[in-house]
């Protein structure tokens, strides 16, 4: 009998399991997760979740009876110790499983503070799992100072919560600005202002020297000399793909597991997706970090290892919500030399990025319609006029039928 395992049992190791019943595999199927919980959404945890608005439960992508109703067979808590992709067997927990097809979902990992400058001092915390987050629920306590180093999307969310519960918070970000490295400076600027207007501290242009401490965190020493006191830390400085075990099985890897597009590893039988796979976009190797990327590239490797042979094609869309403001990205700024701005009502605002004449992607603060408009305008490869996307007069719904 065939049996394919797929190991890493995150959003995308998910979604591959289920489209392989929905497309109507039958042979045995194996789900191996390293973390005790049944495969769960990671975007609340940074803001729902960490406020106590969503219960623990909620957060499961699936009841836990789904994967025994379909026969698959969920391996919880588990860690794959050695890849054999001549031999096509895994190892894990002593006991070895032999496949006929694998999918590696092995998803990333976040960047810590190494121990020389205090990153393994008590109350210094990550944002990616639940044991993450259960962690560091206590240390929100109201007038608790915190440390939040990374000016990125996980780290503006986190001063958002922490900012919501009458924390006293302060932001450090190593470059000029914050979300520099996905984001115009237009875009910086709104997130600057509507933090500082919650009362955030953020300091650009200034790294961390190091965190002070005697067990616990106390505080911390910055690049340019100044000390600052922290009850506790976040760490939001990026992640980085999971590809320990796909290296010491000999596949190729290069900021994450090399694949072609379609989801094909360097090695026979052995498939990735998700936060872990670079793969071909527009004449460049990517990596997406995304839920949207996590479950479309899984579900065209489900269809690819049927058989289907279908090139994966992905139309890229991410958000963040911090405070009342809902962020809507379609697109990949990559490369753009030109942002045009689009007013909208109160808060609303749209940044519309382009490369000449080519239109790339739109940040949409608070304005549905633009992020709708912008999306189904890149689907279809077309570039609105920029002087039509500055001018608050233009119906936007308009540019779809020209």
């Amino acid at each position: 009998m065939e049996h394919i395992v797929v190991v890493g049992a995150g959003q995308a190791g998910a979604s591959l399991v289920a489209k392989l019943r929905t497309l109507g595999f039958e042979g045995r199927l194996t789900l191996i997760g390293e973390e005790a919980d049944p495969p769960y959404q990671r975007p609340p945890l940074s803001k729902k979740y960490l406020t106590g608005e969503m219960a623990h439960a909620r957060l499961y992508l699936r009841p836990e009876s789904f994967y025994a109703d379909h026969q698959i067979d969920l391996r919880l808590g588990q860690q794959v110790s050695a890849l054999d992709a001549a031999g096509q067997s895994i190892t894990l927990d002593g006991e070895t499983l032999n496949w006929t097809q694998l999918a590696l979902t092995t998803g990333s990992t976040p960047r810590r503070l190494p121990p020389s400058i205090g990153g393994d001092l008590a109350g210094v915390y990550t944002v990616r799992t639940l044991s993450d987050v259960d962690a560091m629920a206590p240390e929100f306590a109201g007038g608790a100072r915190v440390l939040i180093v990374g000016g990125g999307y996980i780290g503006l969310e986190a001063a958002a919560v922490a900012a919501s519960r009458g924390l006293q918070v302060t932001l450090v970000e190593m470059a000029q600005r914050i979300l520099q490295r996905v984001a115009a400076p237009e875009t910086s600027d709104y997130f600057r202002a509507l933090h500082e207007a919650h009362g955030v501290t953020i300091r650009e242009g200034v790294g961390l020297e190091r965190l002070t401490g005697d067990g616990r965190v106390t505080g911390a020493i910055l690049s340019d000399g100044t000390e600052i006191s922290a009850d506790f830390v976040i760490v939001g400085v990026g992640i980085r793909p999971n590809t320990a075990l796909a290296e010491a099985a000999g596949l190729a890897t290069e900021n994450g597991i090399v694949v072609d597009d379609h989801g094909r590893t360097s090695k026979p039988g052995i498939w990735a997706a998700g936060d872990c796979a670079v793969f071909p976009y527009r004449g460049a190797m990517i990596r997406l970090e995304s839920v949207q990327n996590a479950i479309d590239q899984a579900e065209a490797v489900a269809t690819n290892m049927l058989g289907a042979e279908a090139p994966y094609r992905p139309y890229p869309w991410f958000w963040s919500d911090q405070y009342d403001v809902s962020l809507q990205i379609a697109g990949l700024n990559t490369g753009y030399d030109r942002v045009v701005t689009r007013p909208g009502d109160g808060a609303a605002q749209s940044h519309w990025y382009y490369r000449g004449e080519r239109f790339l992607a739109v940040d949409a603060m608070n304005d549905a319609r633009a992020y709708m408009v912008g999306k189904r305008l890149l689907e279809a490869g077309r570039a609105p006029d920029p002087a039509a996307i500055a001018d608050p007069a233009t119906d936007l719904k308009m540019l779809l039928r020209g």
